[in-house]
């Protein structure tokens, strides 16, 4: 093992333990973090998450999904801590991911700042309207609703075709005013790639709802940025995807301020989860290369619509 893995070991086991200490000397200003209800010791739970997210991690890159999306549902399904805390550590650890990868896409070529700029103005903006309404709302509700929104997912990813390079014949008025076009280098075919995109009032219109959703549940909006970026919009798969990750650090830091301000936001869940995510990322990059994609995607399609299940039983009061 090199000095530099030993010493981002040695940091991440620091942290952990910090994370797990800090929380016998504060309690959040909102409400208990564990649901009253729980025997299990309360220094399980963070070892627990440090475990899950690690999985979550590896999953979420073999899947091609924000680790957000998944972490949401299951962790708000399947651990006993009060539905506040897990929407905000969520938006938390798409955060984290988003901010990793940002700079390096930008630096490629490869996320656009005239594409992503636009929607992410929109989408962060009422990423905190959703956040305030998130936090308004019952955890029932927010149950219910996260629920329903989780199945949907799984109805888009199992529909959900992609496009290398759509076909725009035309810019339309409004891209054309805002200079959203551009080349990037396709390193597969050594070709540049000139790009435009259409139907942007339509699309601006969609990243209102992605940005509500955003901030309501937590979740991070990659698996709603890249279809509508790609398919709609025209933008080619590689940019889609790109500018999706990049716009992720617009829209959740947003949000994030919401949930911190209010104290929904604490190193108990945050520290374990951002480390378990960021050293199962590094795992799931090695395994990319060597499993069948196919096979990754049904996991995550499984495992989201048996958390968005139970997050819909336990919103409606049925399965507790």
């Amino acid at each position: 093992m090199s000095l530099v893995k030993k010493a981002f070991l040695l940091l991440a086991i620091g942290a952990l333990m910090l994370g797990i200490v800090s929380t016998s000397f504060a309690g959040p200003p909102g409400g208990d973090v564990i649901e009253k209800g729980s025997t299990v010791a309360w220094w399980l739970w963070p070892l627990g998450l440090f475990v899950l997210t690690f999985v979550l991690g590896i999953v979420a890159v073999l899947g091609g999904l924000g680790g957000g999306t998944l972490f949401v549902p299951i962790v708000g399904g399947f651990f006993p801590f009060n539905l506040d805390f897990v929407r905000g550590t969520g938006l938390i650890v798409a955060l984290a991911g988003a901010l990793a990868a940002g700079p390096g896409l930008l630096k490629k070529g490869m996320a656009d700042l005239r594409l992503s700029l636009p929607v992410g103005v929109i989408a962060s903006a009422c990423a905190i309207a959703g956040a305030m309404i998130g936090l308004a709302l019952p955890a029932n509700v927010i149950q219910t609703a996260l629920g329903v929104c989780i199945l949907g997912i799984v109805v888009i990813i199992l529909k959900a075709k992609k496009a290398e390079f759509p076909e725009v014949k035309e810019a339309d008025a409004l891209s054309t005013a805002l200079r959203i076009n551009g080349i990037y280098h396709e390193v597969s075919t050594g070709q540049d790639i000139n790009w435009k995109i259409h139907r942007t009032p339509l699309g601006l219109a969609l990243f209102v709802l992605i940005g509500i959703m955003a901030g309501m549940f937590g979740i991070g909006a990659g698996w709603a940025n890249v279809p509508v970026l790609n398919l709609l919009l025209g933008a080619p798969l590689k940019v889609a995807v790109s500018s999706s990750k990049f716009l992720l650090s617009i829209t959740d830091t947003s949000a994030a301020w919401i949930y911190i301000n209010n104290g929904a936001v604490i190193p108990m869940m945050v520290v374990p989860s951002i480390l378990g995510v960021m050293l199962g990322s590094m795992v799931g990059v090695k395994i990319l290369t060597k499993t069948k994609p196919a096979a990754i995607r049904y996991i995550v399609i499984f495992l989201l619509f048996f958390a968005g299940l139970r997050a819909l039983l336990k919103g409606l009061g049925i399965w507790k």
